[in-house]
């Protein structure tokens, strides 16, 4: 029976609002005629209610409410839900049409990760894809991540997946919405660098990441560890999430301490350039000979904090590249050996097969 109670039901489906008015009408052993006398309404409007042709509007819905004692709320409330139940239908459909953009994306890395959840079809996944980047369409997302504007897009690893490596750079955005940070201060940030650096070789890589997470984020930069996902080949990215906040994220790629530490200050290096803010993704570790300058400012940049130049110059030139000068140089310039291994491998000094028991391996829990 509908009464005025039936303004405190909420229906968990969606029912055309005409059937409910025609139930009550039936009730009330009142004819849509007589309905539209009471509200001065032509009859047309009421049938058109009734036959799911036209909306109960908020005026109508008050009207209701005087000549039905069924509140406004219920009639208005029951309209936006079918509507809604309508408008994601059709939804549904035009995102059945679209399904096949996901054959774009790393949907089984994704999903492996939890940062999607198993569906029943390409239409469902299409629509988590969609919530995981905040987007409303595919069409809505590539007018954001291909932006001719994104600076990222010049990276070569964009280039070659940029469904891939916006999956990853997003990843990123999640995990550093998840963090506190200060506004962003460069001098403070330089002067962090510097203790970072110190702490290199002091305590195990797990803990110590979670120091620098800490220490950054004190200064306005979120620091992000996120594996790479199928079809990227990625070491890191500089971004500026705002105005007053900066992320860097690592992907571990190569697995040691010094090509993880050699990244994370080339990040660092980009976010501290002068200039216009710009966003960075990084592939492999560019060669000199094909870095653009933005990218052997930041190489020369952690180069240099990593290693001073005039304490690796007197190494060098003594030409003695065993362990033990190695770890006994480490040690007195306070950092890894395994940077120092790494360092000299890079320029030709050693061979990369030569002295990688000094590096730290770094593995993914």
């Amino acid at each position: 029976m509908v009464t005025e109670t039936i303004s405190e039901w909420q229906p968990n489906w969606a029912v055309p609002p005409g059937e409910i008015l025609l139930e009550a009408l039936q009730e009330r052993s009142m004819s849509q005629s007589e309905l539209a006398r009471r509200m001065n309404r032509p009859v047309k409007t009421i049938n058109e209610i009734v036959n799911a042709k036209a909306a109960i509007t908020p005026e109508t819905a008050i009207q209701l409410e005087r000549v039905l004692g069924i509140s406004a709320r219920f009639w208005n409330a029951l309209e936006v839900a079918y509507r809604e139940h309508l408008a994601r239908e059709q939804a549904v459909e035009e995102l059945k049409e679209q399904a096949s953009w996901v054959d774009r994306f790393p949907i089984r890395d994704l999903v492996w990760k939890g940062l999607l959840s198993a569906t029943k079809n390409k239409a469902e996944t299409l629509s988590e894809l969609l919530v995981f980047f905040r987007v409303s369409s595919p069409q809505a997302w590539e007018r954001h991540w291909l932006q001719p504007g994104a600076s990222y897009r010049a990276s070569p690893a964009f280039v070659a997946s940029p469904e891939a490596v916006a999956t990853w750079l997003r990843w990123g955005e999640i995990e550093a919405s998840k963090i506190a940070c200060q506004p962003f201060n460069a001098r403070a940030f330089q002067a962090v660098l510097k203790d970072i650096r110190q702490l290199t070789n002091r305590r195990p890589i797990s803990v110590m990441i979670e120091q620098v997470r800490t220490m950054c984020a004190a200064v306005g930069v979120a620091i992000v560890l996120t594996p790479e996902l199928e079809g990227t080949h990625l070491s890191g990215a500089a971004r500026w999430l705002s105005p007053t906040n900066a992320l860097i994220q690592l992907s571990l790629r190569h697995v040691t301490d010094d090509h993880f530490w050699f990244s994370f200050f080339h990040e660092a290096g980009h976010l501290l350039a002068a200039g216009k803010r710009r966003d960075f993704v990084d592939g492999v570790i560019e060669q000199k000979e094909t870095a653009d300058d933005d990218e052997r400012l930041a190489d020369d940049f952690a180069r240099d904090l990593l290693i001073p130049p005039v304490e690796y110059t007197d190494f060098v030139n003594a030409g003695i590249f065993d362990a033990t000068a190695i770890r006994a140089f480490a040690e007195r310039i306070e950092i890894a050996p395994g940077i120092v291994v790494g360092r000299l491998q890079y320029d030709g000094l050693l061979r990369r097969s030569q002295l990688n028991d000094l590096k730290k391996s770094l593995k993914w829990a």
